[in-house]
């Protein structure tokens, strides 16, 4: 009877344990898509809200954004994402914390120079007041 009981127990405690987990990530992954939204949109408003004061944002050619930086690039126009394309996403939670991977394949305009991009993600994601805000994100070139 008590080995029912244990296992009953430890079922319980891991079915509550992986939701909690699987909200948090759906949670993580409703963020990454307002996020490519807000860019495609160039929504000063959604991505002030959704980067942290401290972002600290790498492109793939060695350059890094601060919050403001990036923000009025993307809203200038000298950073126009026309599409936004995310594949093979995988997201990780540990508290507070999320990391996220993707590859991001977009369109781009920039200063009116269409080009295509691709591009392998690492973001990171901080939870804070009850939202997750994107603390850092550095790109690479995919060949």
């Amino acid at each position: 009877m008590k080995k029912i009981v244990f296992s009953l127990l430890l079922i319980t405690i891991t079915s509550v344990i992986t939701n909690a987990q699987s909200k948090q990530e759906k949670a993580v992954m409703d963020a990454v898509e307002q996020l490519r939204k807000g860019m495609i949109d160039a929504d000063k408003a959604i991505l002030e809200k959704l980067v942290t004061d401290k972002l600290s944002y790498g492109h793939s050619g060695g350059h890094i954004d601060d919050k403001k930086e990036f923000v009025e690039k993307i809203v200038s126009g000298k950073s126009d994402f026309v599409s936004i394309d995310l594949s093979e996403q995988t997201i990780s939670v540990s508290g507070k914390t999320a990391i996220v991977r993707h590859i991001l394949k977009a369109k781009t305009n920039d200063g009116g120079k269409p080009a295509d991009v691709q591009l392998r993600v690492l973001l990171i994601w901080q939870k804070q007041g009850g939202h997750w805000k994107l603390l850092a994100r550095q790109a690479v070139k995919l060949a």
